[in-house]
């Protein structure tokens, strides 16, 4: 197979070594950086350039940029791509992105399938990506009804290849609604917690809980705010609640209610027992 790979940061450049190092697949990327091409070709996670010579080469293209740059592209880009290849955007969110290719897509005649990987670090660009990144991850897939289980079988063994754990399969709607809980809010979590005044007289009195809790707050302020704009309903909803929940904790203290923060302790503890260990 022949892969065509828009965008080589941290996830376009791990995919691209991933499918290299561990599949005998062809590989061609493009990316706005020409450092970037050239560490690519160097060492070797692409074989050539995506021009509109391998474009017409390609079986299947994996869109690793933002959701406004990933639309962009493929109307611009949609006449050459083949009616026999297949368009997988890699976006964040999903609703703002399949609505906007699905009709594409339909039109000039290819394949598309909204997709996520569930992988990531706080670093980015290519000199970040790795091989190993999706090692065990979840990849999501939304199909819909121009999607046939032959392409999501393809598709299922492709990803499994370059090391995903599992194929997760949702609807547009689902995901933004749950990745705004496991994902975005988390980030602006991490983001709002290191911006206290004692964050910065931490050495010597932090350990793994401050750790865990920041890692994610140096994230890319440009793409994040894209991604939370995009799914600002959902976003909001868990953002209010969690607001809410921290007024319970806050007023036990507040009052003094040794009892009454108990049960929340407990609560969160039972809670997170039952949700699993991820």
């Amino acid at each position: 197979m022949t892969v065509g790979i828009v965008g080589l940061g941290l996830i376009g450049g791990s995919m691209a070594k991933g499918i290299k190092a561990r599949t005998s697949h062809t590989v061609y990327g493009i990316d706005i950086s020409s450092e970037t091409m050239l560490l690519a070709r160097i060492c070797g996670a692409i074989d050539g350039s995506l021009d509109e010579n391998t474009m017409a080469e390609c079986d299947l293209f994996l869109l690793a940029l933002r959701p406004g740059a990933a639309v962009e592209w493929v109307r611009a880009n949609a006449k050459k791509i083949s009616p026999k290849a297949t368009l997988v955007d890699l976006c964040g969110v999903k609703r703002s992105v399949c609505s906007e290719l699905a009709p594409i897509a339909a039109e000039h005649g290819f394949q598309y399938i909204g997709g996520h990987p569930m992988a990531g670090r706080e670093v980015g660009g290519f000199v970040n990506s790795r091989t190993d990144l999706f090692d065990g991850a979840s990849m999501i897939l939304t199909p819909d009804a121009r999607t046939s289980p032959g392409l999501l079988e393809t598709l299922k063994n492709f990803f499994l290849d370059i090391g995903f754990g599992q194929i997760t399969y949702t609807t547009p709607e689902e995901h933004d609604r749950i990745i705004a809980l496991t994902s975005q809010l988390a980030h602006i979590v991490s983001n709002a917690y290191v911006k206290s005044p004692e964050a910065q007289k931490r050495r010597g009195f932090s350990a793994g809980s401050f750790k865990d809790l920041t890692r994610v707050a140096r994230l890319d302020e440009d793409m994040w705010t894209e991604l939370f704009v995009a799914n600002a309903d959902n976003l909001t909803q868990q953002l209010e609640f969690l607001i809410n929940s921290l007024g319970e904790y806050l007023d036990a203290l507040r009052a003094g209610d040794a009892e009454r923060l108990r049960e929340l302790l407990r609560d969160g503890r039972l809670k997170k027992a039952s949700a699993g260990g991820d």
